[in-house]
């Protein structure tokens, strides 16, 4: 029950906890949920792309969407918080822009019903999920029966679920939460993360990184320095200690540390 290896994700549950919070304590929720006709087409506050992803307006949401991340940091664990922090940036970028554009497009046709995108990093957390989906398997099986028979019948009727079934229910409370507008967000969301997984985005949006140092990684090039005194230190000891540490038996009984071994246990705790 932790967030090893997971820096980002647990950033992103902290930063949902205490942005919702701020928003409620300072009665400033107003600011972040989107009307297309008032907001942006009366009084041009474009601004609101960008800020309405940083929290929700209602507290269920808020639990909700952290519990989902919570359960959904084996994405990071797998990928390396490098490349999970980078996915992040770019589906933020993206899922800030593209649904409001829809929504501009369905409110005239929907007679200006259609109005209204709430607030949240609904479209984010779509976006991690759809890598969950496709990286994680389920390890099991099981089957809630709909009429009593006799027990283990696998012909009863019933309704099948796995063990990723409440993660995919909580992500379903979140998208009809405050439908129409949040169910947008998901599905742009959705999409998003698997586009990106087909590395089907222009440009270098699939393989650009964060710099290393934004998830705590030291410099490449103190890094290779390390590595490559490692090696010359490894190529230069006895063949089967050098690198452990342990002493070899030489000739005449004697044991003797050479040169290469005592300074590679001089600079181990570097590597």
């Amino acid at each position: 029950m932790s967030f090893t290896s997971a820096p980002v994700t647990r950033t992103l549950v902290v930063g949902l906890f205490l942005f919702s919070l701020g928003a409620s304590l300072f009665d400033i929720k107003h600011y972040f949920y989107i009307s297309i006709g008032t907001h942006i087409l009366r009084y041009h506050q474009l601004w609101r792309f960008l800020i309405y992803q940083l929290c929700y307006t209602n507290s269920s949401e808020v639990v909700f969407a952290a519990m989902l991340l919570y359960n959904t940091r084996i994405v990071e664990q797998r990928w390396g918080s490098r490349k999970f922090a980078s996915f992040i940036l770019v589906a933020a970028l993206l899922t800030s822009i593209i649904p409001p554009f829809l929504v501009m497009i369905f409110r005239p046709l929907t007679f200006g019903l259609f109005d209204y995108l709430p607030a949240g990093p609904t479209p984010i957390i779509f976006a991690i999920l759809s890598q969950y989906n496709a990286m994680i398997p389920h390890m099991y099986q099981y089957k809630v029966a709909l009429s009593t028979g006799p027990p283990g019948n696998r012909d009863t009727p019933g309704v099948p679920f796995t063990d990723k079934s409440t993660k995919y229910l909580m992500a379903a409370q979140i998208a009809m939460a405050q439908f129409p507008g949040s169910l947008l967000g998901a599905l742009v969301g959705w999409v998003v993360g698997n586009i990106w997984r087909a590395e089907l985005l222009p440009g270098a949006m699939n393989t650009w990184r964060v710099p290393g140092w934004v998830v705590g990684i030291r410099d490449k090039k103190t890094n290779a320095e390390f590595e490559n005194l490692r090696r010359r230190l490894e190529t230069e000891g006895t063949p089967t200690g050098s690198a452990s540490g342990v002493q070899q038996p030489q000739t005449g009984g004697n044991r003797r540390r050479t040169m290469p071994q005592q300074i590679m246990d001089e600079v181990r705790g570097a590597f």
